[in-house]
Parts: C-alpha cells; sequence; structure tokens
C-alpha cells in the first residue's frame, strides 16, 4: 500500500494536499532560516547575556569628536578620524540612550570645545539637561578654549566641568604634549575654575599618571584651586590602535610606571589632606568599567586592551549595541562611578 502511494505520487499529498516538490522545498528553506538564525545569534552572542544581566547605560562617556588641540604623547583617544555626528542624528542617538535608562552623560573628545568653537557642546548640554531632563550632564576638555562667554549661554544647565591636567610646572606639560602655540595650560585651568565658581558649575580634576610627573607633589597647588568636587587619577593606559602598535598616531612606552609608581603617587596626595576628593584608578579599574561612546555613536570594547566598535546605536537600536560594549557594571560600581554627580545634591557655596 505504501509503495503505491510512493509510487503514484500520492503519500506527499496525503499529508497536506501538496504536490511532491513542495515538501522538499520548504524543508530546503526552513533550513536556510535556521542557518541565517543561528548567524546572527553568534554575531553577537552577548545580547543574550544583556538581556539577563539587564544591563543599563546609567553613566555614558560620549567621545563626539576625536579632534583635539593637544599632543598629550600618551593620549588613548586619538585623531584616527575627523568625524562628527549632525546635531539632530546626535539628539535622536542621545534620546534613545535616555530612554533605556542613561542618567548622566559625559561629553569628551578630542577636545569638545573645537566643535563650532564650544557651541555644539553647549548645544548638548542644554538638550540633555533642559529636554532629557538628565540627572547629571558633564564636560572633560583641557581647558585651552573655555570663553566665559561660554558659560554666561550655557553655564547654567551643566553640572560638572573637569579639565586634565597632569603638573604644576609648565615645562612638564609641555613635555608630556598639553600644550597649543602660546597657550598657558596652568593659566586656562585657573581661569576655568574662577569661572566654575563664578557661575555655579561644580569643578573636577583630571591627572594622568605617568613617567615625567610621577615624583611631582601637587598638594599646594591643588589645595589653592579652591571647591574641587573630585580629582581623578588616572594611571596611564596603553591601548592597541591608539597609542600602541606601528598604526597608532601615538607611542605610550615611554610615559608607562608600575604599579608601585601609581601606588606612591596617590598616598603622598591622601597623605597630604587630599583623601577626600582623590579617585584613584588603575589600568584594571579604568579598562573595562566606562561605557564609551565614539563618534558614530558606537560602543566601544576595551576589554581585548584595543577599542573594538560595536554597531552604531543609531542603526540597531541601545540592546543590541550595548551588548558589545564589554562593559564591566560591578568593576564601575566599585572604582565609584556612580556619586553625587548633580549641582542640586552639592551644597554650592563659593
Amino acid at each position: 500500500m505504501a509503495s503505491a502511494m510512493l509510487e503514484e505520487g500520492t503519500w506527499y499529498r496525503g499529508l497536506a494536499g501538496l504536490n511532491e516538490w513542495d515538501l522538499p522545498i520548504m524543508l530546503i528553506f526552513a533550513s536556510i532560516t535556521v542557518l541565517i538564525g543561528l548567524s546572527f545569534s553568534q554575531g553577537c552572542s552577548r545580547t543574550v547575556t544583556s538581556s539577563k544581566t539587564g544591563l543599563t547605560p546609567e553613566s555614558v562617556n560620549y567621545h563626539f569628536t576625536r579632534s583635539c588641540n593637544y599632543k598629550c604623547g600618551f593620549c588613548f583617544h586619538t585623531e584616527t578620524s575627523s568625524y562628527v555626528l549632525p546635531l539632530d542624528e546626535q539628539k535622536r542617538g542621545l534620546k534613545l540612550l535616555r530612554d533605556a535608562g542613561m542618567r548622566k552623560l559625559n561629553l569628551s573628545g578630542g577636545e569638545p570645545f573645537l566643535v563650532d568653537r564650544g557651541k555644539r557642546v553647549g548645544e548638548l548640554v542644554v538638550y540633555c539637561k533642559e529636554q532629557l531632563h538628565l540627572e547629571s550632564v558633564t564636560i572633560v576638555t583641557n581647558g585651552s578654549l573655555v570663553t566665559e562667554k561660554w558659560f554666561e549661554l550655557y553655564g547654567a544647565s551643566l553640572d560638572i566641568l573637569a579639565v586634565s591636567c597632569d603638573s604644576f610646572d609648565q615645562a612638564t606639560n609641555e613635555r608630556i604634549g598639553r600644550r597649543h602655540k602660546g597657550n598657558d595650560h596652568l593659566e586656562s585651568l585657573r581661569r576655568v575654575v574662577e569661572w566654575c565658581h563664578t557661575y555655579g558649575v561644580l569643578f573636577k580634576l583630571n591627572t594622568v599618571v605617568n613617567t615625567y610627573n610621577k615624583d611631582e607633589d601637587m598638594s599646594e597647588a591643588i589645595l589653592g584651586l579652591g571647591e574641587i568636587c573630585r580629582w581623578k587619577v588616572f594611571k596611564v593606559l596603553p591601548i592597541v590602535g591608539e597609542n600602541v602598535g606601528s598604526n597608532a598616531k601615538r607611542q605610550v612606552d615611554e610615559f608607562l610606571i608600575s604599579d608601585a609608581d601609581f601606588t606612591i603617587f596617590v598616598d603622598r596626595h591622601r597623605a597630604a589632606g587630599l583623601d577626600k576628593i582623590i579617585v584613584d584608578e588603575d589600568n584594571e579599574k579604568m579598562q573595562n568599567s566606562y561605557l564609551i561612546l565614539d563618534e558614530r555613536m558606537r560602543f566601544l570594547d576595551c576589554t581585548s586592551g584595543a577599542k573594538e566598535p560595536s554597531l552604531s546605536l543609531l542603526d540597531v537600536g541601545v540592546p543590541d549595541a550595548i551588548c558589545e560594549s564589554g562593559f564591566d557594571a560591578q568593576m564601575f560600581l566599585k572604582r565609584g562611578g556612580k556619586y553625587k554627580w548633580s549641582k542640586s545634591e552639592s551644597n554650592l557655596d563659593w
């Protein structure tokens, strides 16, 4: 009976009224669909992990430009591109991040005040604070291009302004590369500190400890600046493709220090009365504990020692992009990533 059905071509029709070619074609199509599905799941295997852990972009560092007017020899985010997204696309991406849970945004570079002479970073600050209503909006800058007029226009919407300064000796700053034409970096620093106090913006200091400043005692100079909400002290960080390798824009070798050198520097300044404001980060704490967004709104995964970009969140959305960020949420908390990051939480009594 069965053989008769096969010979007569009636077995397939007995299943679903199909002709003898329909089922093989359907099986082939189903196989292709399964293979495509497996390919996509393997291409972003961390999507599953991300959804299970509920990874949220609570605090994001947006390096919206790579261009800079300084030439710091150890820079780990170099000018490999001059691209800057249009403002409307930046706003679209930032809204996606806010809707996904972003509470704090740090705007960085490169040098953020290079783009449109500071107008762009000012517009982003106002948009994030006044329209997205983020808890905290901050900027990291070298300070050389900041003007008082900028504070008049945008300062009310800014929570924290951080200036990078590695030494209170001008010759050391110049040796490191913190210079631009005839600019006096320390003069720029002190000017920005004064404006922060005048316009009610919290001031933060960032320092990268390296070969040329590891033995310096900055205590007196820092205490002389007045109110500082935080002093971030980083151990110089090697990153392949940025400051390591034949294709890198910088070469970090001459700036590298030992763990002991870094610890001695931190302990020296803690003992001098700066313990309450120092937040020290060695390479282990720093490398994977930041959600870094590049100029095309791609998360950068540093777990391999290089910066591997995700797909842009503008194209795939935040959940699919953040799964390739390599972000270590536990280390973020361990290094003190959550703190009083809004000026509304602080008593500004300058």
